[in-house]
């Protein structure tokens, strides 16, 4: 029996970690810093960088799928008005709510401009401008339950009120001692409000109106209390930019710019013109509320009449497909870097030494066992505070490609040993090599076997690409999801995404399926004939 000779298998698998241990450095090297270091970066880059999160919706900022790319909201007009009082032009970057001070702190935009409450646990993390605007909280209820006239009445055994995840209205509530429910967006405690799932919602005023009064199935139980003031975030240390903005605003609230953009979007009230300073008694009436009115006719009444009023579902569809490409693209790179590293890991468990066997099975099962979702935010926001600050894209796609890595090295292992040994012995007997028999002997007859799963893989992180969306990425799911509360129409938008998944996960499918009839070995030849008919052959 010939001798093993490792050494090539070896040589492979130290070319493949050196590659990723390049390309690590890469990325770390190439990667962006912060995207500004305060009042001098911002104006010599010619951009305000705002970080908000579109799912958020109206009023502050949202995209109009009538318009491509059509991004409306009130924050959107304070944006470019504090831009352009420093002479720069605003641009919005896309990132979750919830993570917005992580974001900002790592630097991923200038400020931070998304209804960010001024509360004490984040003044720790990030420095606030002064106020922009206040409001009070507002309690709706279904008309059809009398029982709910107030906020006290909330406080009997099993009512659950519902509210916005990390808000002042889900601390109000904890520190009243009421049960409650939180969620990510302000549509669905509505819809679950309308359903009986709760008995009551708590949030501000300002998306009260919006997603609440116009429910004809709701109503306001007892009169808006307390108040909530909204500031702009800014890394700590940027006292010069911070200085500007607050300077900005009170210009704006000085000449009575920000009173008519509230009174345009519908969210003036008494609250708001004590924190601006602008509590003059004039005889006119408000402004129009043409903004909050084009929203409502374009939602068909906040969500609650018929969905997406203004818009064609052509409209939706463009806004998905965008989403789609960024999908398609994160699932092809990720892909691509599960399949290279888990054939180097399958290789190194397979023909390594105890080394690189040891250190292959303990990259498995650690990412095995632990969530893609932890992995993500590990990559995004954990390198962050290492100083190697990956792109939010690169993170994603890295991201899926280290986690789908250990499937797929598990199904190469399965597919290496599923080809005999003897055509191993077979090949090094005839003077290949070892790397030469795994190169083109094993390894071609092991990815043929491994075909289906690794089309199933594929089409899981396909679908698994939507958790991408936790570090500032916009893929089909998060574009639903933004999509979903202007349309008020989560059933319909929701089976337009679904198709889209569907349709893709079927055409490779059937892309797999006329690859393995391709790679299928030749059918045996057709038997030799019969004796008698090979006699009357060879007599003819």
């Amino acid at each position: 029996m010939p001798t093993r000779n490792p050494r090539c298998p070896r040589r492979a698998i130290a070319a493949a970690a050196a590659v990723l241990a390049l390309g690590a450095f890469a990325l770390g090297a190439f990667a962006p810093r912060a995207c500004a270091d305060g009042l001098d970066d911002v104006r010599a880059a010619g951009v305000l960088v705002w970080g908000a999160d579109a799912e958020g919706g109206a009023p502050f900022v949202y995209d109009d799928p009538r318009e491509e790319g059509g991004r409306k909201g009130f924050e959107v007009e304070l944006a470019s008005l504090l831009a352009a009082r420093l002479g720069v032009r605003a641009e919005l970057k896309q990132h979750n709510w919830a993570e917005l001070v992580p974001g900002l702190v790592r630097g991923d935009f200038d400020v931070a401009l998304n209804g960010l409450e001024i509360v004490d646990y984040r003044e720790r993390d990030i420095d606030f401008t002064r106020p922009y605007y206040a409001c009070p909280l507002r309690l709706m209820a279904r008309r059809s339950d009398p029982k709910v006239a107030s906020i006290d009445d909330c406080r009997a055994e099993g009512r659950v009120v519902g509210t916005l995840r990390e808000s002042y209205a889900q601390r109000w509530l904890e520190a009243e001692g009421i049960d409650f429910r939180t969620y990510d967006d302000q549509v669905t405690p509505y819809l679950d409000l309308e359903s009986g799932r709760l008995d009551g919602v708590l949030m501000e005023e300002s998306i009260a109106i919006y997603y609440g009064a116009p429910r004809p199935a709701l109503r306001s139980a007892g009169e808006p209390f307390g108040e909530l003031r909204y500031g702009i975030g800014v890394r700590k240390g940027e006292a010069r930019l911070r200085a500007e903005l607050d300077a900005a605003l009170e210009a704006a609230a000085r000449n009575g710019s920000l009173r008519a953009i509230y009174e345009r979007w519908g969210l003036w009230n008494p609250l708001a013109a004590r924190c601006l300073g602008d509590e003059r008694k004039d005889a006119r009436e408000p402004a129009a509320a043409t903004a909050y009115e084009d929203f409502l006719a374009m939602t068909g009444g906040g969500g609650g009449g018929e969905a997406g009023g203004g818009a064609s579902i052509f409209a939706y569809l463009r806004v998905l497909l965008a989403g789609t490409l960024v999908t398609i693209a994160l699932t092809a790179c990720g892909m691509a870097l599960a399949m290279a590293l888990g054939l180097a890991l399958a290789l190194a468990r397979l023909e390594g030494g105890p080394i690189a066997r040891g250190a292959a099975v303990a990259y498995i099962e650690a990412v095995r066992g632990t969530p893609l979702l932890i992995q993500l935010l590990l990559l995004y926001y954990g390198l962050a505070q290492l100083g190697v600050l990956l792109p939010a894209f690169v993170a994603g796609f890295v991201g899926l490609g280290l986690n789908y890595a250990a499937s797929e090295a598990e199904n190469y292992r399965s597919g290496l040993q599923s080809v005999p040994k003897g055509q191993v012995e077979a090949a090094l007997s005839l003077g290949l090599t070892r790397g030469q028999a795994l190169r083109h002997v094993v390894v071609p007859q092991a990815v043929r076997v491994v075909i289906p799963s690794l089309t199933n893989d594929l089409i899981a992180m396909f679908k698994d690409s939507s958790i991408v969306s936790v570090i500032a990425i916009v893929e089909l799911t998060k574009a639903y999801q933004m999509l979903a509360p202007i349309s008020g129409n989560y059933f319909g938008v929701g089976l337009l995404a679904a198709g889209i998944y569907l349709g893709i996960g079927a055409l490779v499918a059937f892309l797999s399926r006329r690859l393995e009839r391709r790679l299928a070995p030749a059918s045996p030849a057709r038997r030799a004939p019969e004796p008698s008919r090979a006699k009357e052959a060879v007599a003819a």
